[in-house]
């Protein structure tokens, strides 16, 4: 699989990481399975793994399904809350998780994030949080996040980006790529909705292909999906023309 500079941060990443919404919450009983798709995303290169608190349990099935692999791993999970001590317990519970630090922690859609990128900048300086990022799901909300951006606080962001989901393009994906910000592409299977007109491995293939995308983090709870997700993550990459007829083909 190949790997990309997570813009600013110096990290090397892998193109293809593991989202965990919808799929990883769930109970003791059925952790096994979010077991196996961790390994065999392992076995594919995968190091790169992104939760939040708002995808209930996913967290904890995360950080247990790492287990021994956490010292190896980048995750990168959220704080989603307008209270400041509700985030602070969100952050504790992470470092329990995540072995007492958290490579990548990010404001969820951009919920008082003012506040809260003051005292995860403390927590940076002490060590407990690597870099710290921005994301938003909704291009209503892509003017706050340039805001965002343009303070130079952060190191990465994530947002939705496929075929059928391309605001980033107009804006979000330049202005990150002038800054230098890392960017982690959400939704790149549409949510699943993609995947009924098409290969998920093409799919994938066509947000990797732009070049201002360093991580793309498909979610799946089917071990087989999995393997097939972590393979897609190198060449050949669609063309310029090849990317267009695709998307093309998924408005119509």
């Amino acid at each position: 699989m190949e790997r990309h500079r997570f813009g600013r941060t110096g990290l090397e990443v892998p193109v293809v990481g593991l989202g965990t919404w919808q799929t990883f919450d769930v109970d003791r009983a059925r952790e096994g399975r979010a077991r196996e798709v961790v390994e065999a995303v392992w076995e594919g290169g995968t190091r790169f793994y992104d939760s939040s608190p708002m995808y209930g349990r996913a967290e904890g099935v995360l950080g247990r399904a790492l287990g021994e692999r956490r010292a190896e791993a980048l995750v990168a999970t959220k704080i989603w809350t307008s209270s400041l001590a509700e985030a602070r317990s969100q952050f504790d519970a992470q470092l329990d998780f995540y072995a007492g630090r958290i490579d990548l922690e990010q404001v969820h859609n951009l919920v008082r994030w003012r506040e809260h990128l003051e005292w995860m900048e403390e927590e940076r300086a002490a060590g407990r949080i690597g870099f710290l990022g921005a994301t938003h799901y909704s291009p209503s909300a892509f003017d706050e996040l340039e805001e965002v951006m343009r303070t130079g606080r952060i190191d990465a962001i994530q947002v939705p980006y496929n075929p059928l989901e391309r605001e980033a393009e107009r804006r979000i994906l330049p202005l990150a790529a002038e800054l230098d910000l890392g960017v982690i592409a959400m939704r790149p299977l549409g949510g699943g909705a993609l995947v009924r007109q098409f290969d998920p491995a093409e799919l994938l293939k066509w947000t990797l292909a732009d070049e201002r995308v360093h991580v793309a983090i498909p979610a799946t709870s089917n071990v087989a999906h999995a393997r097939t997700n972590t393979a897609a993550g190198g060449p050949p990459w669609l063309t310029a023309d090849e990317r267009e007829r695709l998307a093309s083909h998924a408005r119509h």
